[in-house]
């Protein structure tokens, strides 16, 4: 299954996209605000992003900027009142994936959406071998030699993170970004914290090792 987060303070558009959405074969979760969808990615590894840019608080701008930091790679698609250049350049210039002016024609809206996951290969990368683990975003497992271990939610988001980005070094403040409250130094701290337990708890696995980068946080090395 797709999963879709919905950024939107109109309730009723919010609702009436989720639904479209839903009925189009996703599953899709709507949010009011920024702040909102970083608790919600916090528990759920999403697939794309939809989102307004003038809402209260934490501007679509300012969002697309945070989720850009830590993850280079989900689309994202801005659908907004603003029609003028300006806005549409400060979007692709921060790093999102297409553009739509409201109001939004919802069958459009599907084929972009279709359009953006196909170019992002996300169908092809919900599951992840290396040696003998096998992680599943779907189904939030982990099997090592065919046998299911158990990871909470943010173990698994961790090491699917990591192993989705092989030799990148993710720094603690990238870790803690997208699991934790924003510059939290119990956060930072906790992240070490998980890297322990993620290590004990894969340590019968092969084909790759969780390293230490000193002074800068951690990278998955395949071998």
């Amino acid at each position: 299954m797709i999963h879709i987060l919905v950024v939107e303070d109109d309730e009723k558009l919010n609702r009436i996209v989720c639904t479209y959405l839903n009925d189009s074969g996703f599953q899709a979760k709507g949010c009011p605000g920024a702040q909102e969808a970083y608790e919600e990615m916090y528990n759920q590894l999403y697939d794309l992003i939809i989102s307004d840019i003038m809402m209260p608080g934490i501007d679509g701008f300012e969002f697309a900027r945070t989720v850009r930091k830590v993850n280079q790679r989900i689309p994202i698609l801005f659908m907004s009142a603003r029609d003028d250049l300006p806005s549409k350049q400060k979007g692709f210039q921060l790093g999102i994936d297409d553009y739509m002016v409201k109001p939004v024609d919802l069958d459009e809206l599907v084929l972009r959406v279709r359009a953006l996951l196909r170019r992002a290969n996300i169908e092809l990368e919900r599951k992840i071998t290396v040696g003998n683990l096998m992680l599943d975003a779907d189904g939030m497992s982990a099997e090592v030699d065919g046998e299911e271990i158990s990871l909470t939610t943010r173990e698994f988001n961790i090491i699917f993170k990591l192993l989705s980005y092989p030799k990148k070094t993710f720094s603690r403040a990238q870790l803690m970004d997208e699991f934790w409250e924003l510059d939290s130094e119990a956060g930072l701290r906790a992240v070490d914290v998980y890297m322990t337990k993620l290590r004990n708890k894969l340590s019968g696995c092969n084909g790759f090792k969780v390293v230490t980068v000193r002074g800068l946080g951690y990278k998955a090395v395949l071998q």
